[in-house]
């Protein structure tokens, strides 16, 4: 039911429960105490450290949100991130490509890349859940017969590595390229024709054929975004540690996936918001950063992390559930009355 525009008291209710409204007191509980419990927390260094942090697994999880809005997953995305940062590596070191064509050619690879998702889920319609899964196999698998999973690309020029790892205009320098990023993702999901199919789709494929929306072009244009963009994340890593390895980019993926589910985007399509994914991105790096200072074990924040996602899911599980038994009865009711 939507709020009454001439109740505020209503309206104030529906803004307070609403899941962005929710998760963005979830981040200032977290942030208020890991300031109290742990050393530095707080400190401008440490703040700047967590952006440097989140900008890759941010750049993954914006690129996921238009594939679960469409009702698929993408899998692959962090095992294509060490793909690419080898390709870029052994571009630059090997063939002798100046960064910016290294760059480029690797945001071809990429792209590339998420075609091949796109041929097999939007040109052959086979489930995305199998699809990526065999992807992320292959990804990792290319990169580890690159390299002999032992070669390391290092000793890039200062002017990359100021791209990860310096500020410019007293900011992360990396922060200016992903907030250029969400705004783009933020204009295509909420404000072009676009983001509307993809819910449209979400909700109800064949119902968005009937339509008259292009569901494949629809398909195949989320998947090679996301390789795109996944491509884009591996410049950035390969910047922040000045080196790129086989196994970058490692369990990326389920951070990606927690951050669009904690942010309240349906795990089975058609709602879900930028904004949301950005709360939740926020949420899982003050959390992994958060318990470092009051020194937990790594492993905690890969359990806290794997709940989190149970938790999401189950939620998302939940309201559908609920969602569907509501319009069952109000598809009765006007049964009932006419008797």
């Amino acid at each position: 039911m939507m709020p009454n525009p001439d109740d505020p008291g209503a309206a104030w209710k529906s803004l307070l429960l609403r899941h962005e409204t929710i998760l963005a007191v979830l981040v200032v509980a977290e942030l208020l105490y890991f300031n109290t419990a742990g050393p530095r927390f707080g400190t401008a260094d440490n703040v700047f450290n967590i952006l440097r942090h989140s900008v890759e697994i941010g750049l993954l999880a914006l690129a996921m949100t238009p594939v679960i809005l469409t009702g698929g997953i993408d899998l692959s995305v962090g095992s294509l991130l060490g793909l690419c940062a080898i390709f870029f590596g052994k571009l630059w070191r090997d063939a002798g490509a100046p960064i910016p064509v290294a760059a480029v050619c690797t945001l071809g690879v990429g792209a590339l890349a998420g075609g091949l998702n796109a041929l097999l889920i939007a040109g052959l319609r086979l489930p995305p859940l199998i699809v990526t899964l065999g992807a992320y196999s292959l990804f990792r698998g290319l990169a580890e017969a690159i390299t002999g999973g032992v070669d390391t690309f290092t000793n890039f020029p200062a002017a990359f590595l100021h791209l990860g790892q310096e500020s410019t205009f007293g900011l992360p320098a990396q922060l200016w390229l992903f907030v250029a990023v969400t705004a783009g993702i933020w204009l295509l999901v909420h404000r072009t024709t676009f983001g509307r199919s993809f819910r449209a789709i979400g909700f109800a494929p064949e119902g968005a054929r009937y339509a008259g929306i292009p569901v494949g072009r629809r398909l195949a244009m989320v998947y090679v975004l996301a390789g795109i963009t996944a491509a884009l994340a591996a410049i950035i890593y390969t910047s922040r540690l000045g080196q790129a390895k086989a196994d970058a980019g490692m369990g990326y993926e389920l951070f990606a996936i927690t951050a669009v589910v904690l942010g309240g985007t349906s795990i089975f399509g058609g709602t879900g918001t930028v904004h949301g994914t950005l709360l939740g991105v926020a949420a899982i790096a003050v959390l992994n950063n958060g318990l470092v200072h009051i020194r937990q074990p790594r492993e905690l924040a890969g359990l806290l992390t794997g709940a989190l996602l149970l938790i999401a899911l189950s939620v998302s599980v939940l309201s559908k559930l609920f969602s569907d038994r509501r319009g069952r009865r109000a598809a009765r009711t006007p049964r009932a009355v006419a008797q």
